[in-house]
């Protein structure tokens, strides 16, 4: 059986995985995977990074403070739907919403390892061969996600996008837990361990 059919048969997680607390989300997202299905033909990668933003108290997340915009809409929602926003003018970040309505807090979808459709991503990102999807806006190039999908469904295979899971979580001495990226604005936060990356990739 090919790679592709394997991971398109593997069960989407369900709600109840997103709706735990964040950082709990957050580490147990490492090792699943990603699936898109477009036209053009089925992309996986197996999730290798993430960040948890953690709401209206976290001054690095874009809820913070109760900030309610149509950007961040999907945040205040129901769990496992996917928050997608545009950021400098010309990326696409990717983010698994947590918690539950009224809690608006979400995993940022760092960097992954693509497991099926590699040729097809590759040239999504222009041709290159090396960190296809090691940053959070190679991923959602790699991977054709955009606006278009900001409240997609991840726990159902009829979004064209979703989360799967294909092994027991990573041990947790597989697990690297650092500072978020990029948030120097927030003050303390800024050096929240709230960054967590798989070693084994």
């Amino acid at each position: 059986m090919t790679a592709t059919r394997q991971i398109t048969r593997l069960p989407p997680i369900d709600r109840v995985f997103c709706e735990r607390p964040t950082v709990d989300v957050a580490r147990d997202l490492l090792g699943k995977l990603l699936i898109r299905r477009t036209p053009q033909g089925i992309t996986g990668l197996r999730i290798t990074e993430v960040e948890a933003y953690l709401g209206v108290s976290d001054p690095a997340c874009h809820t913070f403070g109760g900030r309610r915009t149509q950007r961040n809409e999907v945040m205040w929602g129901e769990a496992g739907r996917l928050y997608v926003y545009f950021t400098y003018g010309m990326h696409f970040c990717a983010n698994v919403v947590t918690r539950g309505a009224g809690e608006p807090e979400a995993v940022l979808l760092r960097g992954g390892v693509p497991i099926a459709g590699a040729a097809l991503m590759e040239a999504r990102r222009g041709g290159a061969e090396r960190g296809i999807a090691d940053g959070p806006a190679k991923l959602c190039q790699a991977m054709a996600i955009d606006r278009d999908l900001d409240g997609a469904d991840l726990t159902q295979r009829s979004s064209g996008v979703w989360i799967a899971d294909n092994a027991a979580p990573p041990h947790a001495h597989l697990i690297a837990t650092l500072p978020r990226v990029g948030v120097s604005y927030a003050g303390e936060a800024a050096g929240w361990p709230l960054r967590f990356l798989l070693r084994s990739a």
